[in-house]
C-alpha cells in the first residue's frame, strides 16, 4: 500500500534535516507503507485515486497549507509527531480547516494507534473511491407512500458521486415477455427443489417470477448499474408478477437490489456491500417494544444466501406471485440507515437476532432483534420507514464511514 505524504516543511528547514528530524515516525510507517513524499509544490500532481496524507514536517507552514486550500485532499488527514514545532503548525491548520467545513484530523502519539488509524482511513477511502461513480437504477418510481425517503438527485451527486438513473418499469415488462417458459423453466424447477418448501407458489407463478429477475438482471447489464430498486407494487399491476424473487437471486449476485424504489435504502444497501463485502436485509420495523428494546423486522424478500433456509410464499399484501420465506441464523446483527434527502444522516445500532417470526399478518420474512440501543428511536425520531439489517458486528466501520462523510448520526 502505498502513503503519499504531501510534505509541508518551511524554508528554513533544509530537507535533508527533515527526514532525520521524523526518522522514528517515518521508520515505523514504512514498516507497512512504501512512503511517497510529494512537495507541496507538486499537490497539483495527485489524483483523486491517491490516498493522502498532509505531512506537516515543521512550524510555519500554516499558510502554504492555506495558500493549496482548493487542492487539499478531502478529508484533510494531518500527520505531525511533534518535531520542529510540526503539532502546533498543525492544530492551527486543523483548526482553520474545519472553520471553513473541511472535516480534518490530526495523527499524533502512539505509533502503533497511528499506522492503525491510518488502515481505517484508507478503507474508508477506498469505500469512498468503489462507491463514486456508482449508478443506481431507479426502475419505475417510488412508492407513493414513500412521503420521507426521496433523494435530491443533484445533492446526491454533489455529496457521493452517485447517479440515479430513472428507468421505465414498462422496460421490465418487455424484455419479460419476450421470454418463452423454457428459456426459464429449469432455473425455476432448480430453485423450487432447494426451497424448504413450496407453499401458495404455483408453477406458473415460479416461471413468470423467473422472467422478470432475467429482465432486470438484463437491465442492470445493459445500464451498467452497481444497485437498482423496484417499483414492486406498480410491477405487480403491470405483470402480474411481483420482483421478490428477482430482488433476491441479485442480492446473492453482489448486484444491489432494493424494494418499493426507496431510494436511500439501496444507497444504504450499496455502502452495506461495499463497506463489508455483504448482503444486507432491507426490511419494516413491524412491531417495537419499546420497554424491553426489541423490534420485528419484516419483509418479502431477503437473499437466499444470508438465509439457512428459505419456503417459496406469496406476496404478503397481494397474496399474488412469489415471496420469500427466509429463516435467517441467530446472532449478532448490525442495523444501519442513511437518510436525508442529499443523503447526510445515518442511523446505527447493534443487536442480536434472536429468533424467526412466523405471524400471519406480516410480510414473509420475519426476525426479531433485541437491541443494543433504545428502540424508542423508531418511535421519535426514525429515519423513515425500511431500515437495513446486516449479520454481524459492523457499528465501528460504518460510524467512521459515515462520520468521514460529515453525515449526522440519529439516535
Amino acid at each position: 500500500m502505498v502513503l503519499n505524504l504531501i510534505t509541508f516543511a518551511s524554508t528554513l528547514h533544509r530537507q535533508i534535516s527533515i527526514r532525520s528530524s521524523h526518522e522514528t515516525v517515518l521508520t515505523e510507517l514504512e514498516k507497512y507503507f512504501t512512503l511517497n513524499f510529494i512537495d507541496y509544490q507538486d499537490i497539483g500532481k495527485v489524483t483523486s485515486d491517491d490516498f493522502c496524507l498532509l505531512f506537516i514536517a515543521t512550524g510555519g507552514v500554516e499558510r502554504l497549507v492555506i495558500q493549496h486550500f482548493e487542492s487539499l485532499p478531502r478529508p484533510a488527514i494531518l500527520l505531525a509527531d511533534g518535531m520542529q514545532n510540526s503539532l502546533a503548525s498543525a492544530l492551527e491548520i486543523s483548526s482553520w480547516l474545519r472553520a471553513r467545513g473541511m472535516k480534518s484530523e490530526i495523527l499524533h502519539g502512539e505509533l502503533t494507534e497511528i499506522v492503525k488509524r491510518i488502515f481505517v482511513m484508507y478503507n474508508n477511502f477506498k469505500a469512498q473511491r468503489q462507491i463514486s461513480g456508482s449508478r443506481i437504477g431507479v426502475i419505475g418510481t417510488p412508492s407513493s407512500w414513500l412521503i420521507a425517503s426521496n433523494v435530491d438527485y443533484l445533492l446526491a451527486k454533489r455529496r457521493w458521486d452517485i447517479e440515479y438513473v430513472d428507468i421505465p418499469l414498462e422496460r421490465v415488462a418487455e424484455y419479460a415477455n419476450a421470454l418463452s417458459d423454457d428459456e426459464v423453466g429449469e432455473a425455476a424447477a432448480k430453485l423450487a427443489g432447494e426451497a424448504l418448501a413450496c407453499r401458495e407458489a404455483s408453477a406458473d407463478d415460479m416461471l413468470k417470477a423467473m422472467k422478470i429477475y432475467r429482465a432486470v438482471k438484463r437491465i442492470a447489464e445493459e445500464e451498467r448499474l452497481s444497485a437498482l430498486t423496484l417499483s414492486c407494487f406498480k410491477l405487480i399491476e403491470l405483470t402480474g408478477s411481483t420482483g421478490c424473487m428477482a430482488l433476491s437471486l441479485l442480492n446473492d449476485e453482489g448486484i444491489i437490489a432494493g424494494c418499493e424504489g426507496d431510494l436511500q435504502s439501496v444507497f444504504t444497501m450499496l455502502v452495506v456491500k461495499t463497506l463489508t463485502g455483504k448482503g444486507s436485509f432491507m426490511a419494516n420495523p413491524s412491531m417495537i417494544n419499546a420497554r424491553t428494546n426489541e423490534i420485528v423486522l419484516a419483509h418479502c424478500t431477503v437473499g437466499l444466501k444470508q438465509t439457512e433456509k428459505f419456503i417459496l410464499r406469496s406476496h404478503f399484501e397481494t397474496e399474488q406471485s412469489i415471496g420469500i420465506q427466509g429463516l435467517l441464523p441467530t446472532g449478532d446483527v448490525t442495523i444501519v440507515k442513511c437518510g436525508g434527502e442529499c443523503l447526510d444522516e445515518y442511523y446505527l445500532t447493534t443487536g442480536t437476532l434472536t429468533e424467526n417470526t412466523n405471524y400471519i399478518n406480516m410480510c414473509r420474512t420475519q426476525v426479531r432483534v433485541r437491541l443494543n440501543s433504545p428502540a424508542d428511536y423508531f418511535l421519535k425520531n426514525p429515519l423513515g420507514n425500511h431500515h437495513i439489517l446486516l449479520h454481524g458486528n459492523y457499528e465501528t466501520i460504518f460510524n467512521e464511514f459515515f462520520q468521514v462523510n460529515a453525515c449526522k448520526r440519529t439516535e
